[in-house]
This record gives structure tokens, C-alpha cells and sequence, in this order.
């Protein structure tokens, strides 16, 4: 606009902030960026007639009518004479483009009046629509912000699910073994206090009747049938067998039935230390009836590699479920590997490797962290399920066999609870390993 006119000073004075926010000015005349209009200076009736659409031309100021206050302003700006005409949103009244010339008075032509104008209401135009763009962007970042929002409130939503899922399958699950083990725990105690009498009693009985023997040799006939029909040096000998079968039996019930309470913990849920080799054992304890191996599938093998680590201060009844957990879907994942082997030995004749589970504990160098590592020898996992098996409810097993929970509560127990660490590492035909990393003492916070 400045060099159309050719004048000294041009200028965009805005109503709302009764100020000047764009000027441009040719030679060394002072900057009014920013100055604002005296009040008095620029009264409402102002504002009233420039929205009606009036130009105001100052041809000269020392001759034009205006009040002192008014004059004094412009002459504090070194204006001489001046062209103003309003920059209206429809009915509103949003500013003034101004020209100024400071060298000299100026007669404004008619030509001049109606170009500014029309640089005025294209300014408007141009303001307007920039005003447009400005609530356009804005409601697409408040959009944005709102979907960023929603999506931190559905993780945080699926995250209280998860939670709250666990919660409610641990107290069942704690429960349910809880119960269990009791409920057991009180007839195998007894069968197993009395077996150690009745097998006193059975030795007792067995040698009062090889006294007979020795002083009776030659029994009655009808005791000599009964001796032969029974086949009684057989029952001599196998009897005593059957009676250390039995006490061997009730003990591995009641190993089983410490190792449930053990598991369940259910009076443990506090941060305590624990022997977490304890709480290992006692989960492959558990899955026993699954690492055995049946016609169907072979026997896995467990490799132990076990260090020399202190007591770990941990919520022993989360950890147990973490080993759960990983030891499932190792088996699962070796059953798989196996049905493979299988049906590529009918075509090929390959015979399968063995079904390997390998477990690894050590401490770290400074001792304030242990290290446990799970591993096995199954299919092992592409770069994109690796990427997602901590997300909650994702699985790769058919319906009704996963829920997409284990891992994903485990990795909130290692990391969230615990201060921990739990990471995978597997490859395509090579195997999965859970890497464990939790401190030997808790920082000095932990999520409840």
C-alpha cells in the first residue's frame, strides 16, 4: 500500500487493542509500532461512524478540525496530513488502514481515497479469512488434544481392567488353592502320621508269623491251602514295598499341597523377603502333570542353572504368577513346536529335538539386582508379535484357550510393582527367552 500512494507511513491501527500493529515506513521517520491512542483521542462515536463507512482525509493538519488532544497526538507521530478509512467485518468495525505524510501537507485525490478503500476491504477479507483459519486450526488441535485424551483414557481404562482382572483371578485363583490345600492337607496329614504305625504294625505282624513258621513248620492243612492260594511269600515280600509306595505317595501329596499354599500365598501379599528358587520349584511342581509329557507329546526336559542369590524383597505372590505365566506359554508354545516336528517327520522322517525349558538365576555385579532368565526351544516369534505380546488382551492362541492377560499383568508386576525390568527376546525358529530383572530391594516406592 506504502508505495502505491507513495506516502511516508502506512499503518494498521486495530480497535480491540486501540493500537498500531503493522506499519511500514520509507525514510527515517519515527516507528508508532505499538503506541497507543489516547482515549480521549478516538471517542465511541468514532467507532459508530467508521463502521457506517466513513473516510476521514487530512489534507493539512495545522489547518484541519480537530481537537488539541488529537492534534498533539499527530504531532508527537510527525504526521502532516493523513488518510483513513475503516477495515469493517460486515456490521463490525475491526480497524483502520491509515497513510501518513510526515515531509510535507498532501492533498488527497479521490483516486488515492478509493484505492486505500479498496486495499482496506481486501484486507478484511484477507483478516477474515486468516481469523477462519486460525478457529480452524484450532478446533483440529482441540480435536487432537481430545483424541490424544481419549486414547490415554482408554489406556488407562484397559490398564484398570487389567488390573482389576487380576485382581479378582488372583483372589479367586488364591482362594480356590487355598481351600484346596486345606481341604486336602488335613486327611493326607492324617493317612500320613498313621502309615508310619500300621507299617510298625505290618513288620510287627509279618515276623510273629515267621516265628510260626520257625516253631510250627508243618501247619495245618487247611493254613497251607490258604498259605498257597495267597501266594504268601510273595505277600511277605511285597507288602512291606506297597507300604513305602504309599508313605513315598502321602509325601509327594504333601509336598504338592505346600507347594499350593505356597503358591497362593495368600497371607504373603505384603513386600517380604523370599527364596524366589522356592517360588520357581514350586510352579514346575504345579504344571508336574504338564512338563511329564503323554502319548502325544514327549517329556519336557527343565535345565536349572541356578546362582547364589540373596533373599529378594518382593510380593512373592505376584512373582509366583509371573513364572506361571511364562511357563505356560512355554509349554504351550513347545506343544506347538512338537505337533510341527510331527507332522513334518510323517513327510520328511525328521525326528523332534527335546522339549527344553532352561532357567537361570544370578545377581548382578554390584549385588542390588537379580537376573533370571527363562528360555525355550518352541517356534519362537516374529518382530510383530514380540512387539505386542505385552499389550493387554492380545494373544495368538485360538479362542478360548488365552485371554492376552498373562504377560501383560506380568509386565506390570515386574515393572510397575517391582521397579523391574521384563523384556523378550525370540526369533523365528529359534526360540523364546524372558529376560527378568528385578532389584534385590525394592526402590523406595512401590505401586500398591
Amino acid at each position: 500500500v506504502r508505495p502505491l500512494l507513495n506516502s511516508d507511513r502506512v499503518l494498521i491501527f486495530y480497535l480491540k487493542t486501540k493500537s498500531v500493529i503493522v506499519e511500514e515506513i520509507n525514510g527515517n521517520w519515527q516507528s508508532v509500532l505499538g503506541v497507543n491512542t489516547p482515549l480521549e483521542c478516538f471517542p465511541d462515536e468514532y467507532t459508530s461512524l467508521y463502521c457506517q463507512g466513513r473516510v476521514r482525509a487530512i489534507n493539512n493538519l495545522s489547518t484541519a478540525s480537530l481537537s488539541d488532544c488529537h492534534r498533539e497526538f499527530l504531532q508527537s507521530l510527525q504526521v502532516q496530513a493523513n488518510l483513513i478509512v475503516p477495515i469493517n467485518m460486515g456490521m463490525e468495525l475491526w480497524g483502520l488502514l491509515i497513510a501518513h505524510e510526515c515531509e510535507a501537507p498532501r492533498n488527497w485525490q479521490d483516486t488515492e481515497i478509493d484505492l486505500l478503500q479498496q486495499l482496506a476491504d481486501q484486507a478484511a477479507i484477507a483478516i477474515q479469512q486468516a481469523q477462519l483459519y486460525q478457529q480452524t486450526s484450532e478446533a483440529e488441535t482441540e480435536a487432537r488434544n481430545q483424541a490424544a485424551q481419549l486414547e490415554q483414557t482408554l489406556y488407562e481404562l484397559q490398564e484398570t481392567q487389567t488390573r482389576l482382572i487380576q485382581t479378582e483371578k488372583m483372589s479367586s485363583l488364591g482362594q480356590l488353592v487355598a481351600g484346596v490345600a486345606h481341604e486336602i492337607n488335613n486327611p493326607v496329614n492324617f493317612i500320613y502320621g498313621n502309615l508310619c504305625h500300621a507299617s510298625d504294625y505290618t513288620e510287627q505282624l509279618l515276623e510273629i508269623l515267621r516265628l510260626y513258621q520257625l516253631h510250627y513248620p508243618h501247619p495245618h492243612s487247611e493254613i497251607q491251602a490258604a498259605i498257597e492260594a495267597i501266594d504268601f511269600e510273595f505277600l511277605v515280600e511285597d507288602l512291606p514295598k506297597i507300604m513305602t509306595s504309599m508313605q513315598v505317595g502321602t509325601e509327594r501329596i504333601r509336598s504338592i499341597v505346600l507347594s499350593l499354599r505356597n503358591f497362593s500365598r495368600l497371607d504373603e501379599s505384603e513386600n517380604k523377603r523370599v527364596d524366589l528358587h522356592e517360588g520357581i520349584d514350586n510352579t514346575l511342581l504345579i504344571l508336574q502333570h504338564r512338563l511329564k509329557g503323554n502319548a502325544e507329546f514327549p517329556r519336557i526336559e527343565i535345565i536349572k542353572d541356578y546362582g547364589n542369590i540373596p533373599r529378594v524383597e518382593c510380593y512373592a505372590g505376584q512373582m509366583n504368577q509371573v513364572f506361571m505365566n511364562i511357563f505356560s506359554n512355554a509349554i504351550d508354545a513347545l506343544e506347538v513346536r512338537s505337533q510341527e516336528w510331527q507332522d513334518r517327520g510323517d513327510k520328511e522322517n525328521n525326528s523332534c529335538p527335546i522339549p527344553t525349558i532352561e532357567i537361570s538365576t544370578k545377581v548382578s555385579a554390584d549385588n542390588s539386582r537379580l537376573l533370571i532368565r527363562i528360555s525355550d526351544n518352541g517356534p519362537g516369534m516374529t518382530e510383530d508379535v514380540k512387539k505386542r505380546i505385552f499389550d493387554p488382551f492380545y494373544t495368538t492362541k485360538p479362542v478360548g484357550k488365552g485371554t492376552g492377560l498373562g504377560l501383560a499383568i506380568s509386565y506390570q508386576i515386574i515393572v510397575e510393582k517391582h521397579g523391574g525390568i521384563m523384556e523378550c527376546i525370540s526369533e523365528p525358529g529359534k526360540g523364546t527367552e524372558f529376560w527378568i530383572e528385578i532389584p534385590v530391594k525394592p526402590p523406595a516406592k512401590i505401586v500398591n
